[in-house]
């Protein structure tokens, strides 16, 4: 159980609509931060910041693949089960990538 402070320093980071729609999406899947890019139109470095901040609290783990870096949901996180308490009653947002594959957007970073 998390004490109030630890609360409510993740409920301010995921006060931010990018970040917690961000969240939504790690949940189901892993996406790098080119697919951020697209998702959200906005630049690589503001991207990677929102992802640093997630990061930096240990919700979001990162893995190399070649070049690529690909971010997860951390499931090993003290604050797991308080995200998905969170997550459960969000809209699903996997209809993001789907879009970027109809347009032809959604990257490979294979």
């Amino acid at each position: 159980m998390l004490n109030i402070e630890k609360a409510a320093v993740v409920l301010k980071l995921l006060g931010d609509k990018t970040r917690l729609t961000m969240i939504k999406i790690l949940d189901s899947h892993d996406c790098c931060v080119c697919e951020f890019v697209e998702i959200f139109k906005m630049s690589q470095p503001a991207i990677s910041q929102h992802i640093r901040k997630l990061k930096d609290m240990g919700i979001v783990g990162e893995k190399r693949k070649g070049q690529w870096i690909i971010y997860s949901l951390n499931k090993e996180s003290e604050y797991y089960l308080f995200i998905q308490t969170l997550l459960k009653d969000l809209p699903d947002q996997d209809f993001k990538l789907k879009q970027l594959e109809q347009q032809g957007l959604r990257i490979s970073c294979e």
